[in-house]
């Protein structure tokens, strides 16, 4: 890919994360050396970013001046501008360009971004809609394409996020397609692509010129990073690999010894582990008998760490600011209930024994509810009874360590499988 400085590009450029299109074709020109273009102020999110692709020859001015940074970008002016980015190395499996509707002026450029890896015509049925705008979902169907002809390392990752939980309102409501949520997790884990101030991914909005000028230099520096260095991409592989972030968050908890463990019935250490990927999805013991229970996904956030530090999923769970006291970390589980009559609320909350693994209440941040998700009280009714036979909800509790008397943190499947692990230090 060509070198790309764009720096001083506005923290709200930086932070927003949404990607867009940009012009191409016959009504475009090349723009001046020096760029001004009248209708990007210096004081636009996206003047500098502007200004370097165009230098760069990545986007070109109009000739009355503008670069119309608002206008939406088409499927065949995107692929055309990746087909520009040198230091993109060509698929090791080149697939033929099997389009029939793609523009004669675009025909090489689209040929190309297939070449590198960023369109796969297998998705399509011999036509690319080359015309139609370029939507969000789609452009991160590409980009992480890219990716993955880049190092191969993306393309496990996007195997990886299969069944991680992402962090984006589409996902919580059920309306992120199996077709995009690969590549919008990895989009999102590294920093390419983010939702919006609705908590949105935006899959089906159409992308804009000058959110492709920044979304280029985004491209052209993650590119460059190898996926482990991203610790947001690291914790969606952990989730969907494993059910939890916890081992990115922390690496104080450690399998519970032998003799720090008591275990029920007939099993035995050797049934206990500290891989949660093998309790996840299963049915666990409970101590009571109002509801068989299932974890489907854990995740823990540190609120003592730096913002840059901060878990992916803290905006969706917590509010800005927020601290716990030192020692603790939220700890936030999603169940599966199978309620074999009638239950309520506080009977849900005497399923298990546990702080850290709590069903009786649901977050109620601002940040929790402004992204939708599953709560207890979706499925609860008069007096706290549940309304519903099969609720699925995210709970919250907490997670404690370096404390002077530690205790393990357990769950039984009834399988036979134990998960038990403990603060280590």
């Amino acid at each position: 890919m060509k070198k790309m400085i764009v720096t001083g590009i506005t923290t709200l450029a930086l932070l927003t994360g949404i990607v867009g299109g940009i012009g191409a074709g016959n009504s475009v020109e090349a723009a001046q050396t020096a760029i001004k273009f009248k209708d990007v102020p210096a004081t636009h999110w996206a003047a500098t970013a502007i200004n370097s692709a165009v230098e760069q020859g990545y986007l070109k001015g109009y000739t009355d001046g503008t670069f119309k940074p608002s206008s939406p970008i088409t499927k065949a002016e995107m692929a055309s501008i990746l087909s520009r980015l040198s230091d993109q190395p060509n698929n090791l499996n080149p697939v033929t360009n099997n389009f029939t509707d793609i523009p004669e002026w675009a025909k090489s450029g689209v040929s190309s971004a297939i070449k590198k890896g960023f369109i796969n015509p297998a998705n399509y049925k011999g036509k690319l809609d080359a015309k139609a705008s370029l939507k969000r979902g789609e452009m991160a169907v590409w980009l992480t394409q890219g990716l993955a002809t880049v190092d191969s390392d993306y393309k496990q990752a996007l195997d990886d996020v299969q069944n991680t939980v992402v962090p984006a309102k589409e996902y919580f409501t059920g309306n992120l397609t199996a077709s995009d949520k690969n590549a919008v997790a990895v989009a999102m884990g590294t920093g390419l692509m983010s939702v919006g101030s609705d908590k949105q991914f935006g899959i089906d909005r159409t992308t804009t010129r000058a959110e492709v000028a920044v979304l280029i230099a985004r491209y052209s520096n993650v590119a460059k990073t190898k996926p482990a260095d991203f610790k947001g991409l690291n914790e969606l592989r952990q989730v969907g690999l494993t059910g939890t972030n916890l081992n990115v968050i922390t690496s104080v908890f450690k399998k519970t010894a032998e003799n720090q463990i008591s275990l029920k019935g007939n099993r035995k250490y050797e049934d206990v582990t500290e891989d949660f990927s093998l309790v996840r999805n299963k049915e666990i013991a409970t101590d009571r008998n109002y509801a068989d229970l299932k974890v489907l996904n854990w995740i823990i956030i540190d609120t003592s760490v730096t913002k840059d530090e901060r878990s992916i999923y803290y905006p969706v769970f917590v509010d800005e600011g927020f601290k716990l006291p030192e020692g603790t970390y939220y700890s936030f589980t999603e169940f599966s209930l199978n309620i074999k009559s009638t239950m309520n609320q506080l009977q849900a909350g005497s399923l298990l024994n546990s702080v850290t693994f709590d069903p009786l209440t649901s977050p109620h941040t601002k940040a929790f509810l402004s992204y939708a998700a599953p709560k207890i009280g979706d499925y609860t009714g008069n007096k706290g009874v549940f309304v519903a036979e099969n609720p699925i909800y995210w709970a919250n509790g907490l997670l404690h360590f370096n404390r002077q008397v530690t205790r393990a943190i357990t769950l039984e499947t009834k399988e036979g499988a134990v998960f038990s692990i403990i603060d280590s230090k």
